[in-house]
């Protein structure tokens, strides 16, 4: 038996620990013809923003520096997190390097070629079953609206 709609200020503070504590996320880009590219890639949720480490020579890496528009998955089929931004190549701290490095398990500082870059979530939709789907957008234009 499926678990009740959760009320949305717990959805909104289940994304945020999951946001907090998952590791990767699939990453939707394009390039500036329109082709579509999808990754897994570690990141960070930091200050309201995810922050994503990829080779230069990487697709991805290409698509975001071509079209700030980016998509992420975090989750699994029935309980997801739809991510969608602008990007941004970053500068980071120490602090979130380390942040960064610590979680992801690996530390591009140090790499060449390896810059970061921000994701600044515009829209951001939660939801595990069906009984979620009509309240599922639980961030839009950049403004939580739990």
């Amino acid at each position: 038996m499926t678990a009740p709609a959760r009320p949305l200020p717990i959805r909104k503070q289940d994304t945020l620990h999951r946001l907090e504590q998952d590791v990767d996320a699939w990453v939707s880009t394009a390039s500036a013809d329109g082709t579509p590219y999808l990754m897994p890639l570690s990141f960070l949720w930091s200050d309201g923003t995810l922050l994503l480490s990829t080779s230069v020579t990487n697709p991805t890496a290409r698509n975001l520096q071509a079209n700030p528009r980016v998509q992420l998955t975090v989750g699994e089929m029935r309980d997801v997190i739809h991510v969608t931004g602008t990007v941004a190549v970053a500068d980071v701290s120490d602090a979130e390097g380390e942040a960064f490095a610590a979680k992801a398990g690996f530390d591009p500082r140090p790499l060449r070629n390896y810059p970061f870059f921000r994701v600044t979530p515009t829209k951001i939709q939660a939801w595990r079953e069906v009984d979620e789907l009509k309240d599922r957008v639980l961030m839009d234009a950049g403004v939580w609206l739990v």
